[in-house]
């Protein structure tokens, strides 16, 4: 799936054909209003900009870091203490972190094996690396998109050491179980002595689902990884938190997978600054995302379409799915001509194809998208679907 909140939006078969991707991003920022509009879609200038609003979240007279001490620090303790754990270490990438996770876990439980969901980033976007570099063996618990049942996690036929959940689980559509069904599945792990971690790209804005604050949700897992890009919009960066003894030795596997970086402020700075401005407005974005899922339903409703699907038909954070009954190039043309010719953009991510004449993408709502009103959003999709061939319709 292409993922526009991740910052990795590669160019599908059709972008390549028509140029659509250039088409789509030069439309998204001359656009007067989106849903969202993420950093690695700003200029290099308005992106520096974020360091100059750092004055109010780290004294900027202290000197720089240097191999992760100072404002590096600085940020691994406010992460501890925003999720309840010993320790957090820093990390440039999640892929590093979790693997350092999951390696460390298995050198203290003896098993290789780690459980997790077919649809699980380490699975889907990262080339195996759990297998070529960390000497791990991934076990599928299922493909459903949804989180793995405490069934599946107690009756699973082969011994593991560590179960992994995605929360949000991206690729189903940002699904996220219910608390009992959380903690049930938390408690299968425990039950056959395997230790629990939570792969936490977006564990931030998962608090409005759960109706738990932060540090109780990780407080089920024995460690958690946590992005600062995916929602926070900081320039990258990720944190493992966990108890003391498992950090310590995380950070000198983060030594040797080349993580331990001579200066890092400009990440660590943007990321502090993301948890002071951005983190306490999650909840507001979850809420409106499901104003907006609502109106697009209304909308293609209204519109005629003959059949559109929203997922979750109510978003369990603020980023979702949008299905439709078309190829892929067709809607993302319909997409950039709206934006191009109205100013609006109401899909901004590349369409990808879901399977025959079936194409889905993803809706990320932002501070740009409390502007939307929920018909400004119906008004959207008419201009929309009348960009769209008569003949499908």
């Amino acid at each position: 799936m292409t993922d526009t909140a991740e910052h990795d939006d590669p160019v599908t078969d059709e972008d390549r054909g028509a140029g659509l991707r250039e088409r789509r991003l030069a439309a998204h920022h001359r656009a007067r209003r989106v849903f969202a509009r993420f950093g690695f879609q700003q200029t290099l200038r308005e992106r520096l900009a974020v360091l100059a609003e750092a004055q109010g979240v780290h004294d900027l007279d202290q000197l720089s870091d240097v191999y992760g001490d100072g404002v590096v620090e600085a940020l691994e303790t406010k992460v501890a203490g925003l999720l309840g754990t010993e320790a957090a270490a820093f990390f440039p990438t999640g892929t590093m972190a979790q693997q350092v996770a999951l390696r460390c876990w298995a050198g203290r439980t003896g098993n290789p094996a780690v459980a997790l969901h077919a649809l699980s980033h380490p699975e889907v976007h990262e080339r195996n690396a759990f297998s070529e570099v960390g000497g791990l063996r991934t076990l599928r618990l299922t493909s459903e998109p949804r989180l793995p049942s405490a069934a599946e996690v107690r009756d699973f036929e082969e011994p593991f050491g560590a179960l992994m959940l995605e929360l949000p689980l991206r690729d189903a559509g940002f699904v996220l179980p219910t608390w009992e069904e959380l903690t049930e599945v938390v408690q299968a792990a425990r039950d056959r002595d395997a230790v629990v971690h939570f792969d936490g790209a977006r564990l931030w804005e998962s608090t409005v689902h759960f109706g738990r604050p932060l540090e109780e949700i990780a407080g089920l897992a024995d460690s958690v990884y946590v992005s600062f890009y995916k929602s926070l919009e900081a320039f990258g960066g990720a944190a493992l938190a966990g108890p003391r003894e498992l950090v310590e030795e995380a950070k000198a596997w983060r030594h040797r997978y080349g993580g331990m970086v001579f200066q890092q402020f400009p990440t660590v700075l943007s990321a502090l600054t993301g948890l002071d401005r951005e983190l306490p407005r999650l909840p507001e974005y979850v809420l409106h995302a499901r104003v907006v899922a609502a109106a697009l339903r209304e909308g293609f409703a209204a519109a005629g379409v003959p059949w559109a699907r929203v997922h979750p038909e109510v978003p369990h954070t603020h980023d979702f799915q949008v299905w439709l009954p078309y190829e892929p190039d067709v809607l993302g043309e319909a997409a950039v001509r709206v934006a191009e010719e109205t100013g609006v953009m109401l899909f901004g991510s590349a369409w990808d194809r879901g399977g025959p004449g079936l194409a889905l993408t993803e809706v990320h709502v932002r501070s740009a998208g409390l502007e939307w009103t929920a018909e400004d959003v119906k008004a959207a999709v008419a201009e929309f679907v009348a960009r769209l061939p008569e003949q499908v319709r």
